[in-house]
């Protein structure tokens, strides 16, 4: 089982008794720490993807340690302008041990039981058929609507009782 958390900006995947070395983060060495913000989560078969965090799932870890990484050498130059700069720098981290991590339960038979019930509604509606005309009653029933769209049928009330009034 492993997890992908987001902390610090950045993502990393975890599993349990896993070491993992995060960004600096604040919390005492030897303390007890959680993440919420759980990406993904792969139990063997099964794999949930949050929208955008996975609901119910925690990772939880204790912090081992504080310290600072490698020293990276950070060097500047401009070429036939006699500049030159160089630096160091070493990232600090946070050592923390991943204890485990936890899914929702709850969450987890509620989906089982959805899924039986979806299973069961699917196989007790019974399959109906919609009745259908011939096409020879289709064609008919078109050449009846088009013949009874002329031009007299289209003129309106004010135009035929002027009409009316003229032939009088």
């Amino acid at each position: 089982m492993y997890a992908i958390v987001e902390s610090c900006g950045k993502q990393y995947k975890v599993a349990e008794k896993d070491i993992v070395f995060f960004e600096k983060l604040d919390v005492e060495e030897g303390k007890k720490i959680t993440f919420d913000k759980v990406i993904l989560v792969s139990d063997n078969d099964k794999i949930q993807v949050g929208n955008p965090y996975v609901k119910g799932v925690e990772v939880s870890g204790t912090v081992l340690a504080h310290g600072k990484g490698k020293k990276i050498i950070v060097f500047k130059m401009k070429a036939k302008k006699n500049y030159r700069r160089k630096q160091g720098h070493r990232q600090p981290y946070t050592k923390v041990e991943i204890q485990s991590i936890k899914t929702g339960a709850a969450k987890e038979a509620k989906v089982e039981k959805v899924v039986t019930e979806k299973v069961e509604t699917s196989e007790a509606k019974p399959v109906v058929k919609k009745e259908t005309k011939p096409a020879t009653e289709k064609k008919e029933a078109v050449k009846k609507t088009t013949t009874t769209t002329t031009k007299k049928a289209t003129t309106t009330k004010a135009a035929t009782a002027k009409k009316e009034e003229v032939k009088e």
